[in-house]
C-alpha cells in the first residue's frame, strides 16, 4: 500500500507561527534571516488514494486559511531548508488526533499518520549560521532532523523482547562493584541504597533481582515519589541565630507535645508538624481527611441555588523542572497534566490553575548559553507554549501566571502548577481494597516516553545530561485526559471506585503498586502504544493520562461500560491479593516480587547533620527617590510587564472567573490572586475559591528563614486583599533547593526555611496541608536559589472579591504595614491586626481596591493600581525610600470608598489627570506604561505587529470619567 504525502501552509495573512518563528530568530539569533515559510508534512498509508484525497480539505487542512501542496513549490528549490520530527517512539498528538479525525470521516479502520514541519528560510547565511539555526530549533531531546524523502512504509518493524533480565551475582557484587553498578545502569539510588537492597535480596528474597525489580525500586526510592532527602534523619543541628534558634527549640518543644521524641526528626517532620499542631489544638476543623493523599482537601459549604451543600475543595502544586529544563513545551505542559490528576483521582472536578515558573534572565544573547543547557530563552518561550497549550486544549482556565527571574534558576528552571478542584461531598467514595477487587487501568496507552522520569528528576544535572534524558520527558495528551475529566464528572462513576491514583512518577509500578499492599498485576493485559516495550518499560513508563481504580469485582464491568461511552479505554490488569506483597507477570513469568515492608522501607536508612549559617543583612534601597528611580523600578525584570505572557493563557474557560489576570477598563492592573466560582452544574453560586503566592528569591537568599516566612506571609496577605480569609485559609508548599551534596551548610538552607514556615504557620494558625519538594537544583557549581513557594488558598463569595485596579478619582488610598523587629522579622500581634484591619474594611464595603505590597514597595502598587482605569494619582504625604521601593511583608495598599479611619496613614488621593504627581516630580502613566510593557517585548510580545502596521503606542482619553466598577 502507497504512503501519500501533502504539505499544508498557512495563509499569509494566517501565518503566525511562522512570523513568532523569525522574530524569535531575528532578537534572539540576530541572523540575517529575511523570511521563515513553515510547511506542516503529512505522510499517510493504510488508506487509499481517494480516501486520503477526502482527508486533505477536511482533517489535514482548513481550507479558509491554508495553502495546500502535493510537492513542495518549485520557487523554493535552491533556497536552504529542513525538515523536523519526533524522535521514534515520542507521541505525536497532531498525528494521532489526524488518525482519529480519518477513522471518524471514513468510518473504517485506522490509518497510520506521520507528521514533520518543513521550514524554508531566506536570507544571506552561511553555513555555519544555518547550522546554529537548525541547532536553536531543533532540541536534540525530543527532535530529529528529518528525510525529506518519502518513505516506502509508514509501518515500523520492532523487535519484540520476550524476557526480561535475570541480574546474575549481584548479591555477590563488592562494595566497588555495587558503585561501577549504579554507574553503568544509570540508577538514582546511592550505594546504601544499593547494598540495603542486595542485602534484601540476599538475606531474604535468597535470589538474584531481575532488571525490572532493580529499575523499579530505584523509581520507588528516587528523591521524587519517596521524599528520600526530606526523610533523611537530622543528627545534630547548629544555629547560631538566636531568633532562628529559638523557632527550632519551639518545634522541638511541639515535637514533644504531639508525642513525636520517639520518631526520627526529618525535614518531612519539620514540614508537616505545624498542620498537626494545629489539628490538634483544634483550628483545623475544615481538613477533609482519608487515606488517599493526592492533593490537598478540605470540607466547605457552597450555596447552590439558594441552598448551601456540602462539597469537598481539592488543591495541589507540582513542579515539572527536570523536564522542562530539558524539553520546554512536554515538561511544562505534562507539569499541569500531572497537577490537574491528582484533585482528580480524588474525583473533582478541576477548574482552575495557577502557573508560578523561575528562570534565569530570557534576555541573555543565544551565544552566551553555557554548554549543556538550551538557551533560557528558549526554554521559557518554550515551557510557556507547552503549559498554556495543555490548559486552552483540555479546557481549563488558567487565572493567574506569574515568572520569577533569578540568575540561580540557571541552574535547573523551576515550573510550578497549580489546581483547584471540587465536587459534592456525596460523590466521593473512599474505602479500603480488600482481596478480589479489581485495579482497571483507565485512559490513554503506555510508551516510553517518561522511562526514568522519577529518578532523573531526583538527579543533579551536568553537562552531558541534556543528551541521554530523552526518554524521560512524558508526552501530554490532552484532549485524552480531558475526557478523564468528563467521566469522573459522573457521581454513578465516581461511586464505583474506592481508591484512585494517578500515573505519573514511575508508571504502573507506583501508580498501580501504591493503591494497597497485596497486588497481582497483569503486564500484559497493559495497552500499549506500540509494539516492542518490555516489561521493564511497561512497569515504569510515565505516559501521561492514565488513571488507575480500585473498584468492587461485581462493579467492574459497569465501570468499563461507563468509561466507553466517554471513548476512554479501561482495562483490568491487577488484582487485590491478601499477602502484602507487589508482584508483576509478563508473558507468563513473575518478573516482580517483593514484600510490601521492603519498599515502604524506602532504602537505607540516612544521616546528616545541619547547619544553619547566619543570614545576611538587609541591602540599603537600591533607589534614591526621583522620577528616574521610577522608570528603573518598573523596567526590571521581576516588576515589569508580564502581559504577553499571561495572555497566552486563556483565563475565562468555563465562565466560572471571576477575577480576570488584568484588571480595569484597559486590562493593564495585574491581579495578584485568582478567583473563581465553584463548578456547580445545576443553578448559580455565589461561592468562589482564592488562591494566591508567595516567594521573593531575593529575600530567600540572604536569609532562607525569613524568606519562607515572608511567603507564607505574603500569600495569605493576597488572598485578604482579594476578600477572602486569614481565619479560613489554607496553604500548600512547594520547596526546591541545590542539591544538599553531604554538606551540612547546605543542608541548613532548607531547615531554615522551614522553620521560618513554621513559625508562620503556628503564629497565623494557617497550616500547611499540602506540598511538594524537589532537592535537584544544581548544574555543575550554580545553584537554585533557596526557595519555599507558599500557595494560599480560601474561600469568599464572589460578588465581594475585591481586584487591585483603582476605580475612581477623589478616593484616599491608605497604607498599612505590619511592625518589624531589627532583624527584620514581622511583628506577628501587627500582621494579625493588619490582617483583620484589611477584612473588617472589606466587610464594610469600603474598600475598592486592594494591593499587596511586593518586590518594588509602593512605588510598583501604585503604577500597577493605576494603569488598569488610566486614574492617576498624587502623593499627600512624603514616602521614605525604604516604603516606595522596597518590599514590606505583609503590607496592604486600600482605595477606599469613604473616610478613611481614624489613624490611618493616607498616603495620597486618586486622581482623575492620568499621572502620578509628589511633591518633587510628576509622571504621565503612558511613559511609565511604555518603560514597564518594553522589557520584555522581545521575548513576550503583548503589542503585535501586523502584516501591515506596526501596533500604536498606548494613549488613554483625556478627561475621562470613570463609573466605580
Amino acid at each position: 500500500m502507497s504512503v501519500f504525502r501533502v504539505y499544508v501552509e498557512k495563509k499569509p495573512e494566517f501565518a503566525v507561527e511562522a512570523r513568532s518563528v523569525l522574530s524569535d530568530i531575528q532578537t534572539a539569533l540576530r541572523l540575517n534571516v529575511s523570511g521563515i515559510r513553515i510547511f506542516h508534512r503529512y505522510d499517510a498509508d493504510h488508506l487509499t488514494e481517494e480516501a486520503f484525497q477526502k482527508a486533505v480539505p477536511t482533517v489535514f487542512s482548513e481550507p479558509a486559511v491554508d495553502k495546500v501542496y502535493t510537492q513542495l513549490p518549485e520557487l523554493l528549490q535552491g533556497q536552504r531548508m529542513f525538515a523536523t520530527e519526533y524522535l521514534p517512539g515520542q507521541f505525536d498528538q497532531r498525528a494521532d488526533s489526524c488518525e482519529q479525525c480519518i477513522q471518524i470521516l471514513l468510518q473504517g479502520e485506522r490509518c497510520r499518520v506521520r507528521t514533520a514541519d518543513v521550514y524554508v528560510v531566506t536570507g544571506n547565511l552561511s553555513n555555519e549560521a544555518f547550522e546554529q539555526l537548525k541547532h536553536y530549533l531543533i532540541n536534540p531531546v525530543e527532535r530529529r532532523e528529518a528525510s525529506m524523502e518519502l518513505p516506502e512504509t509508514l509501518d515500523a518493524h520492532y523487535a519484540i523482547p520476550t524476557t526480561v533480565e535475570t541480574l546474575t551475582g549481584f548479591t555477590k557484587l563488592s562494595e566497588t562493584e555495587l558503585t561501577q553498578f549504579i554507574a553503568d545502569y544509570g540508577l538514582a539510588m546511592d550505594l546504601g541504597d544499593i547494598a540495603f537492597c542486595q542485602q534484601y535480596f540476599r538475606d531474604t528474597e535468597h535470589r538474584d533481582p531481575t532488571i525490572t525489580e532493580v529499575r523499579m525500586i530505584d523509581t520507588y526510592w528516587s528523591d521524587h515519589c519517596r521524599h528520600t532527602t526530606f526523610l533523611t534523619q537530622i543528627a545534630n543541628v547548629d544555629i547560631p541565630t538566636d531568633y532562628i534558634k529559638d523557632t527550632y527549640d519551639a518545634y522541638v518543644e511541639v515535637r514533644k507535645e504531639l508525642g513525636r521524641s520517639d520518631k526520627p526528626m526529618t525535614l518531612m517532620d519539620l514540614a508537616t508538624i505545624a498542620a498537626r499542631k494545629l489539628k490538634a489544638d483544634g483550628k483545623l476543623k475544615d481538613l477533609d481527611e482519608s487515606e488517599e493523599i493526592n492533593a490537598c482537601s478540605v470540607k466547605i459549604k457552597v450555596d447552590v441555588a439558594g441552598k448551601e451543600e456540602d462539597w469537598v475543595l481539592m488543591f495541589k502544586n507540582e513542579t515539572h523542572n527536570h523536564p522542562t529544563e530539558i524539553e520546554p513545551f512536554g515538561g511544562a505542559a505534562t507539569c499541569l497534566g500531572g497537577a490537574i490528576r491528582d484533585p482528580l483521582s480524588g474525583r473533582s472536578y478541576v477548574y482552575q490553575a495557577m502557573r508560578v515558573t523561575g528562570a534565569a534572565n530570557p534576555l541573555v544573547p543565544v551565544e552566551d548559553t553555557i554548554a549543556g543547557k538550551l538557551p533560557q530563552r528558549k526554554i521559557t518561550v518554550g515551557a510557556a507554549n507547552g503549559y498554556s497549550s495543555y490548559g486552552n486544549q483540555i479546557g481549563l482556565a488558567t487565572g493567574h501566571v506569574a515568572e520569577i527571574y533569578h540568575p540561580g534558576y540557571m541552574a535547573k528552571r523551576m515550573e510550578i502548577g497549580a489546581v483547584l478542584g471540587a465536587a459534592p461531598a456525596a460523590n466521593i467514595r473512599r474505602e479500603a481494597p480488600v482481596p478480589g477487587d479489581l485495579v482497571i487501568l483507565l485512559g490513554g496507552k503506555t510508551g516510553r516516553d517518561g522511562c526514568g522520569g522519577a529518578t532523573g528528576s531526583s538527579k543533579s544535572h551536568t553537562v552531558e545530561s541534556l543528551g541521554h534524558c530523552g526518554a524521560e520527558v512524558q508526552k501530554g495528551n490532552a484532549p485524552e485526559e480531558r475526557k478523564l475529566q468528563r467521566l469522573f464528572r459522573n457521581p454513578v462513576v465516581t461511586q464505583m471506585v474506592k481508591r484512585c491514583n494517578d500515573f505519573g512518577a514511575g508508571g504502573v509500578s507506583v501508580a498501580i503498586g501504591e493503591l494497597t499492599d497485596g497486588l497481582m498485576i497483569d503486564l500484559n493485559a497493559v495497552p500499549k502504544k506500540y509494539d516492542g516495550l518490555d516489561g521493564t518499560e511497561i512497569a515504569i513508563s510515565e505516559s501521561q493520562e492514565r488513571m488507575a481504580v480500585v473498584v468492587a469485582k461485581e462493579d467492574a464491568e459497569k465501570f468499563i461500560k461507563e468509561a466507553g461511552k466517554e471513548n476512554l479505554e479501561a482495562t483490568i490488569v491487577a488484582e487485590v491479593q491478601a499477602e502484602p506483597r507487589l508482584q508483576m507477570r509478563w508473558n507468563g513469568k513473575t518478573i516482580v516480587d517483593l514484600s510490601r515492608e521492603f519498599l515502604n522501607s524506602n532504602g537505607a536508612v540516612k544521616h546528616t547533620d545541619i547547619t544553619i549559617t547566619p543570614p545576611q543583612a538587609a541591602p540599603e534601597c537600591p533607589f534614591t527617590d526621583s522620577a528616574d528611580a521610577w522608570l528603573e523600578l518598573l523596567s526590571s525584570l521581576n516588576i515589569c510587564s508580564q502581559k504577553g505572557l499571561v495572555e497566552m493563557f486563556d483565563s475565562t474557560i468555563g465562565a466560572g472567573t471571576v477575577l480576570m489576570p488584568f484588571g480595569g477598563a484597559y486590562q493593564l492592573s495585574p491581579s495578584q490572586a485568582m478567583a473563581a466560582k465553584i463548578p456547580v452544574l445545576e443553578g448559580e453560586t455565589n461561592t468562589c475559591s482564592l488562591m494566591a503566592w508567595g516567594y521573593n528569591p531575593n529575600t530567600s537568599s540572604r536569609s532562607p528563614y525569613l524568606g519562607a516566612m515572608d511567603a507564607v506571609i505574603t500569600s495569605i496577605a493576597k488572598v485578604v486583599a482579594a476578600g477572602g480569609s486569614w481565619h479560613h485559609c489554607w496553604l500548600t508548599f512547594q520547596e526546591y533547593f541545590e542539591r544538599t551534596q553531604n554538606d551540612p551548610t547546605r543542608w541548613g538552607k532548607p531547615m531554615a526555611a522551614l522553620l521560618g514556615a513554621f513559625k508562620a504557620q503556628m503564629e497565623l494558625s494557617c497550616g500547611s496541608i499540602g506540598g511538594k519538594d524537589s532537592m535537584s537544583g544544581t548544574f555543575e557549581n550554580i545553584d537554585v536559589p533557596p526557595t519555599l513557594v507558599s500557595f494560599a488558598v480560601s474561600t469568599a463569595k464572589a460578588d465581594q472579591v475585591v481586584s487591585t485596579e483603582f476605580k475612581a478619582a477623589g478616593d484616599k488610598v491608605i497604607m498599612l504595614r505590619p511592625a518589624v523587629d531589627s532583624n527584620g522579622i514581622p511583628d506577628f500581634d501587627s500582621v494579625r491586626n493588619v490582617f483583620d484591619q484589611v477584612e473588617h474594611l472589606i466587610a464594610a464595603g469600603s474598600v475598592r481596591a486592594g494591593w499587596v505590597i511586593d518586590y518594588g514597595g509602593a512605588a510598583e502598587g501604585i503604577a500597577k493600581m493605576c494603569f488598569g482605569n488610566g486614574i492617576g494619582f498624587t502623593f499627600q504625604r512624603q514616602l521614605t525610600d525604604a516604603e516606595l521601593f522596597q518590599p514590606c511583608c505583609g503590607g496592604f495598599l486600600l482605595e477606599l470608598s469613604g473616610e478613611a479611619p481614624d489613624g490611618a496613614d493616607v498616603i495620597g488621593v486618586t486622581t482623575e489627570t492620568p499621572e502620578i504627581v509628589t511633591e518633587k516630580y510628576t509622571l504621565s502613566l503612558e511613559k511609565l506604561l511604555a518603560v514597564w510593557e518594553k522589557k520584555l517585548e522581545a521575548v513576550f510580545p503583548c503589542r503585535i505587529q501586523t502584516t501591515t502596521e506596526k501596533p500604536a503606542a498606548f494613549s488613554y482619553p483625556r478627561k475621562t470619567t470613570l463609573q466605580p466598577i
